[in-house]
């Protein structure tokens, strides 16, 4: 019979991680505590249309990803955005040049559903491992919801919190064409256009807040909102009020620190084979979409041989 595995978060990595373990003639069910798939690629549809809440963008470098972008290209979930960004400090405004980024016209929600072997077990939180009967688990989620879980499976890292505040106006207001990194300011990060990034022009800015920030606000996630939009008339000039706006609470979003083994903390744990996956696990120590996918391919692959002894 075949091994069955838990991967417990539908996430980027776990719904990469079980469709390499399906691949393999491995049974895997994914286990996502949320109303649906997707992680910190989140695209809820606001006002009419679908506005991506977590990730800005991903780039591609590693062989591996790059192909999976391709696939993606070829079946037009994936465009080409841009290569040139923004850049506020308190030294002024300027722009820089790097890699192309890459959006989703439909969300990239949209790339985790067309990496799902199937559609993932949703509002299915796991209280203890103990409920499983699995042959294996996998924990592709942040790291302090994989401690809850398994304190001593791991050097377990920290997170810091962000709040993403969108906000829709009548009509483009500002002069950002694309996105910007916001350096050294005490309320934002980043900003993104969100028609552009999407393609179909909406009036819409998404903006991801400091930790500090984030962190006053995690009670009260609307009190980011009118700090968020006094940054925006600081930095782009916006002055009109948008007709809308929606905050969104990550208490876990970015990892302050990264794990460098290669093997993804595959483990045993309670006499079982024990793997984890997501943005941490990235030995280049860049923690992004390209690390989150790359982790759960590779765990996929390593548990599968494995379970194959």
């Amino acid at each position: 019979m075949s091994s069955r595995v838990a991967v417990i978060g539908a996430g980027i990595s776990g719904a990469v991680c079980a469709h390499v373990l399906r691949g393999h003639g491995i049974s895997a069910e994914l286990i996502e505590r949320g109303r649906a798939p997707g992680g910190r690629m989140a695209s809820p549809t606001l006002h009419g249309r679908r506005v991506d809440l977590g990730a800005a963008y991903f780039t591609a470098k590693e062989p591996e990803f790059v192909a999976a972008v391709e696939r993606w290209s070829a079946q037009k979930l994936v465009r080409d955005w841009t290569d040139t960004l923004d850049v506020y400090s308190a030294d002024g405004h300027r722009q820089t040049s790097g890699p192309m980024r890459y959006a989703a016209p439909d969300g990239l929600r949209s790339l985790v559903r067309a990496s799902l072997p199937d559609e993932a077990r949703c509002e299915a939180a796991v209280g203890s491992l103990d409920e499983l009967d699995h042959d294996a688990i996998v924990l592709a989620m942040p790291d302090p919801q994989a401690a809850r879980l398994a304190p001593d499976a791991a050097e377990w890292v920290d997170y810091e919190p962000v709040i993403t505040v969108a906000a829709g106006w009548e009509r483009r207001c500002w002069p950002l064409p694309d996105a910007a990194f916001v350096n050294d300011d005490p309320d934002v990060t980043t900003i993104a256009d969100d028609g552009s990034r999407r393609g179909d022009g909406a009036a819409v800015l998404v903006v991801h807040t400091t930790a500090q920030r984030a962190a006053a606000h995690l009670d009260d996630p609307d009190g980011a909102v009118a700090p968020v939009l006094d940054a925006l008339r600081r930095l782009l000039g916006v002055t009109a009020t948008p007709e809308w706006t929606h905050a969104h609470r990550w208490t876990f979003a970015k990892p302050v620190a990264t794990h460098d083994e290669d093997a993804y903390g595959l483990t045993t744990h309670g006499g079982r084979l024990l793997g984890s996956c997501g943005d941490s696990w990235c030995p280049s120590g860049a923690p992004r979409i390209e690390s989150a996918w790359l982790s759960g391919h590779r765990l996929g692959a390593a548990l599968a041989a494995r379970l194959a002894r």
